[in-house]
């Protein structure tokens, strides 16, 4: 018998074990910094930098971006089914359980064997153990295993229903903010429409949608990772479109009609659950805010969008006190969303849209962009 064997053997079943249950079953982050989970999403990190670096211009740099996160969750639990193989296989092979094998081919890769068979549950019968302790153990971890690969089909469905209705809520921002999102073109299509009261609507419900985000990235922090199906969309850059549209929103609704003091509160409510989002995000996956990058809101664009927002008679206030009231709130969110951006390389979206800027439904394979 080999104590130092067994100790091995069961520390790894505990740590497999934790690690899933935290990493699954658990519905809050665990911040313990010693854990395999962390272990592994730091060394996944390194190779996503990698991948980061390569030029643009290559379609492989985002074909391994989006493949990514799939390809990180499926090696993770892998990583969890190794460990719990091995761990008993160590304790089989400490204990020294008595096999009926049908040829000798090194104890301890019989061991490996008999473990993988009774984990994955596959009953072949040609290695069995002889006695009490051997079988019990054999019992035991036939019941983890079935349980984990039962945890694991209701795991994946999780994954990408939330992924799903990520998706559908960023697609439905597409026709009010354009394919690629940003702050004006959002108020401006809005205002050209004479519809500032359904501003309110959409802003409700990026409330809601970051709400739900929070929830399930605290949960589960490789939906972060995982892409668009377009390459020009992420939900980082539709929110912090969004973001940068409360800001001139509550720049803009300085009435007092009841439309104009709607949109303000809800402007506002907005604006703390998606801040609240980005704060949290960053702490649990490391992405700490970058407090020296230059502000994206340039004094030319905030002439420009004012300029643009009285054309549909919106004003907003001027001087430099509106100025730098403008420029705090932009920087209660702004540094997180670029530590963030540079942890999942995705870009930030511009305040202004370009000029030729075509929306994803104007155009398709066999026909120019269309207008409607």
């Amino acid at each position: 018998m080999s104590v130092p064997a067994i100790i091995l053997g069961i520390f790894c079943v505990l740590v497999a074990l934790v690690d899933a249950f935290e990493s699954v079953v658990l519905p809050r982050t665990v911040q313990r910094s010693i854990r395999l989970r962390t272990v592994f999403y730091y060394f996944s990190a390194v190779i996503y930098a990698a991948t980061g670096r390569i030029p643009k211009k290559f379609k492989i740099r985002q074909a391994l971006l989006v493949a990514f996160a799939p390809i990180n969750f499926l090696t993770l639990i892998i990583a969890w089914a190794c460990l719990m193989i091995l761990g008993f296989t160590l304790i089989h092979w400490g204990y020294g359980t008595p096999l009926v094998v049908q040829k000798d081919s090194g104890q301890f890769l019989a061991y490996l064997y008999f473990s993988g068979a009774t984990f994955f549950t596959l009953g072949y019968g040609d290695v069995v153990p002889l006695h009490g302790v051997g079988r019990a153990l054999a019992i035991g971890e036939a019941g983890l295993g079935f349980g984990f690969l039962a945890l694991v089909i209701g795991y994946v469905p999780v994954i990408y229903n939330a992924f799903s209705r990520r998706e559908v809520t960023m697609l439905k921002l597409d026709s009010k903010a354009g394919s690629e999102p940003s702050a004006l073109e959002i108020v401006r299509r809005h205002a050209q429409a004479g519809v500032m009261e359904s501003l309110i609507e959409l802003l409700k419900e990026w409330e809601d949608f970051s709400a739900q985000l929070l929830e399930s990235y605290l949960s589960y922090p490789i939906l972060a990772y995982y892409r668009s199906q377009h390459d020009d969309q992420s939900w980082l850059r539709s929110l912090t479109a969004v973001m940068d549209a409360c800001v001139l929103v509550k720049a803009v609704s300085n009435g007092n009609d009841p439309v104009s003091k709607k949109l303000y509160f809800q402007s506002k409510a907005t604006f703390v659950m998606g801040r609240h989002l980005l704060v949290d995000l960053s702490y649990v996956l490391d992405a700490p805010p970058k407090t020296d990058r230059p502000s994206r809101l340039t004094d030319t664009q905030i002439e420009y969008i004012r300029a643009t927002l009285r054309e549909y008679g919106l004003s907003t206030e001027s001087g430099p006190q509106a100025m730098e009231k403008l420029r705090a709130a932009v920087e209660l969110y702004e540094p997180y969303a670029f530590g963030l951006a540079d942890d999942l390389i995705v870009d930030l979206p511009d305040w202004i849209p370009q000029d030729d800027m075509v929306d994803n439904w104007q155009t398709s394979a066999w026909e120019g962009a269309k207008h409607f």
